[in-house]
């Protein structure tokens, strides 16, 4: 497989536009596109011209990037219009659920930069929040049909399994980097929701 991949954060774009804004980078927005052959083509060609200008002598370039990578992620948006005609209204528990969910994404991944996880329970992110944890719970489970605990622990699953397949951590420092003190209290956990051990699953792999 071949490809291309282009790799920037917020602070790339400051005082140039909000990125926020965007679908593709609220919680629940779509992340992933997939492309015909020739959607695919017409990428290639904003990518290559985004390796040319980062290569270059130009002074501006890197506006000229912050130009393409917005053509970019307008191009993708387009292969998957918005069938409102306009912007409901979000009420309060709605952005509650929005702002947990951001706050839930924005710990991840882990890697050598960023070790371990601050918020780990439905307290810590009500906390965070500045909101009652009872609040935070009726909003997020009116809102999204699921509980605060329960998307946590999906979301902690999920990077668990990220992690076991594509690092070369070991599980007890996997189990720290999660929240959880003892590597015991990971391996339940782990077994409980994916039905295997964290050894046997990362062995599949």
């Amino acid at each position: 497989m071949s490809g291309f991949y282009v790799i920037f954060n917020a602070s790339f774009f400051n005082q140039f536009g909000n990125l926020i804004q965007y679908e593709v980078f609220q919680p629940t927005g779509t992340h992933a596109f997939e492309l015909e052959d020739t959607q695919f083509d017409s990428l290639c060609e904003i990518f290559e011209k985004i390796e040319a200008e980062l290569s270059s002598e130009y002074i501006h370039k890197y506006d000229a990037i912050r130009n393409q990578i917005y053509e970019l992620i307008h191009y993708a948006m387009k292969t998957r219009p918005s069938t409102r005609i306009e912007q409901l209204p979000i009420n309060a528990s709605q952005r509650i659920h929005w702002l947990f969910l951001e706050l839930l994404e924005r710990q991840f991944p882990i890697d050598e930069n960023h070790t371990e996880i601050k918020l780990r329970t439905a307290s810590d992110f009500a906390a965070q929040l500045n909101v009652h944890v009872n609040h935070l719970n009726r909003a997020v489970k009116e809102t999204g049909g699921k509980t605060t605990s329960q998307l946590i622990a999906e979301r902690l699953l999920q990077e668990a399994k990220i992690m076991l397949k594509q690092s070369q951590w070991n599980i007890v420092d996997i189990a720290f980097s999660l929240g959880f003190q003892e590597v015991t209290h990971f391996n339940n956990f782990f077994k409980k929701h994916a039905e295997v051990s964290p050894a046997k699953f990362r062995k599949a792999y």
